[in-house]
């Protein structure tokens, strides 16, 4: 099993603090998390720092903590230029680099990126197959729907050979069939409740075709003394975050006192995450401490 941490992202305007910043990644990696990861929100009422810079200041404050993104809403990006960037940040990072992508979904605001979204899972699968060729290709002749490139080079390619682990942020049969098919792991997301999460595993497992292909699961969670009380805090950050509580996000949230949520994590163990990243949406570095120190102990 392994375990990672979220990488501290909501912050208003100047209350960013660089050293606290700093000493969380710092404790993190001491902790022995394997990873540290962002997400990726353009738009929003939170205020957010944007997932790419995030992590490469994280590499800066790091030395062996592996980066990540789930996800970044790749149908809105430009393949090359996410190429270059993810490169760029695997070749600064010395190899610590972990990408996860998603189609964003068809009510993202493409005109806002001028796109449309027709036809908006076609630019998804296209740009995928076309990051991957930028990252482990000499020169890449590619003439697809969306885009069109002639010897195109991307120099320095990725660190890690032949590309960063590529995670799929996915749900439906569909999806996760694509995942199969072009990444190297699915990341269930932290609004799927655990029971969805199992059925999504058994999908992926009766495939019989990738033994290689990871399964992660994003895992918000609350830890107050007073189980109450870690539920109505979590369930206030959610609303934030969503807009509204869903009862399935309500009930994917795990929060309780640090036995509640051991059981609770562990059920994710059992339903078949090999990485769960936990996330609190709240008092992150006390969370942080609280995890390395009472919750991952407790699973072994």
């Amino acid at each position: 099993m392994r375990y990672a941490i979220a990488i501290p992202q909501y912050y208003a305007d100047g209350s960013f603090d660089p050293g606290a910043f700093r000493d969380y990644l710092q404790r993190a990696e001491a902790a022995g998390f394997h990873s540290a990861w962002t997400q990726e929100a353009v738009f929003g009422k939170r205020p957010q720092l944007s997932p790419l810079e995030a992590m490469t200041f994280a590499a800066a404050c790091t030395d062996t903590l592996r980066l990540g993104c789930t996800v970044f809403v790749s149908t809105l990006h430009i393949p090359a230029q996410l190429a270059k960037s993810t490169s760029s940040l695997d070749q600064l990072s010395r190899g610590r680099l972990e990408v996860g992508v998603g189609s964003g979904g068809k009510n993202r605001p493409f005109p806002a990126f001028g796109m449309r979204s027709e036809r908006y899972l076609a630019r998804f699968t296209e740009g995928v197959e076309l990051l991957k060729q930028l990252w482990t290709q000499d020169s890449v002749d590619h003439d697809g729907e969306f885009w069109q490139l002639s010897g195109a080079t991307i120099t320095p390619r990725p660190f890690q050979k032949p590309h960063p682990p590529l995670w799929f942020g996915c749900s439906g049969p569909k999806a996760l069939r694509r995942a199969l098919d072009l990444g190297t792991g699915f990341f269930g997301a932290g609004s799927a409740p655990t029971a969805d999460f199992a059925e999504q595993v058994r999908f992926v497992r009766a495939q019989g075709d990738r033994p290689d292909f990871e399964i992660a699961k994003r895992v918000y969670i609350a830890i107050e003394a007073d189980a109450a009380r870690a539920r109505e805090r979590v369930n206030a950050e959610l609303t934030g975050l969503y807009g509204g509580l869903p009862p399935a996000i309500e009930a994917a949230a795990i929060a309780g006192t640090p036995d509640d949520c051991v059981r609770a994590v562990r059920e994710v163990i059992d339903a078949g995450a090999e990485l769960v990243l936990f996330t609190p949406l709240y008092d992150q570095a006390r969370h942080a401490d609280v995890i390395a120190k009472e919750i991952i102990p407790a699973l072994s």
